[in-house]
């Protein structure tokens, strides 16, 4: 069974729960995704499930990719991606369809994608730096400060916080709660926001440490021992 799935950003919404609980969730239109090829460890030195993203419109591939495509017996899509394989499942071939069906309710999945991008900014916005003084004469608020020492090194070392671009960088949130699966309209509700706009690739995957989910208990257990 393959472990991840290609889809889309929606937009944010709000679930509630029959004792009238809200959520705050991420509505994302996952799938379907075509196997277009797989890797095995004798042939490529690893094994891995390469899927493309269907979206219902066509797309303009050089003869490479045609030919790719050609082989595996599928249309050509835009977005591909690699995947792994869960261990022990059955093995896939290419031209198998992949949908929101391999997950479940309440099951955990990491969330990998590109963030908004937020142009060329500060080092008080890009690195969450204090500022100085806003009164009493001060002319120094938004600035940097000393970025190095001047005989020695005599440079600017390596990694130093500054300002540059901010934003449109790969992320992945770890241990998301799917709120419910739509297999029908291949939606997907997860709790919490996930990163990018509207419309932006993200790619689903079953959670790499999945963390065990905590139950309510009716009473506090009483611990044992001496009085």
């Amino acid at each position: 069974m393959v472990t991840g799935l290609l889809g889309k950003k929606v937009g944010m919404t709000q679930l509630f729960d029959s004792d009238g609980t809200v959520h705050p969730a991420t509505v994302l239109k996952a799938g379907p995704c075509v196997v277009s090829q797989v890797k095995t460890a004798q042939g490529d030195g690893y094994e891995a499930v390469q899927i493309g993203l269907v979206e219902g419109r066509p797309t303009k591939e050089n003869k490479a990719t045609q030919g790719h495509f050609k082989k595996a017996g599928v249309p050509p899509t835009r977005i591909v991606r690699e995947v792994k394989q869960a261990a022990g499942s059955d093995p896939v071939k290419p031209g198998d369809q992949v949908n929101v069906s391999i997950f479940a309710d309440g099951e955990r999945v990491d969330i990998v994608g590109t963030s908004r991008g937020k142009g060329f900014q500060g080092v008080v916005k890009r690195h969450h730096f204090a500022g100085g003084r806003a009164t009493h004469g001060s002319m120094f608020h938004r600035a940097p400060g000393s970025i190095g020492a001047s005989s020695y090194p005599s440079r600017v070392v390596k990694g130093m916080r500054m300002g540059g671009h901010m934003g449109a960088d790969r992320v992945t949130v770890r241990n998301v709660k799917i709120l419910r699966v739509d297999a029908e309209n291949n939606l997907l509700m997860l709790e919490g926001s996930v990163p990018g706009g509207p419309n932006s690739i993200l790619l689903i995957r079953k959670a790499v440490a999945a963390k065990k989910l905590k139950v309510a208990q009716a009473e506090p257990v009483k611990k044992k021992g001496k009085k």
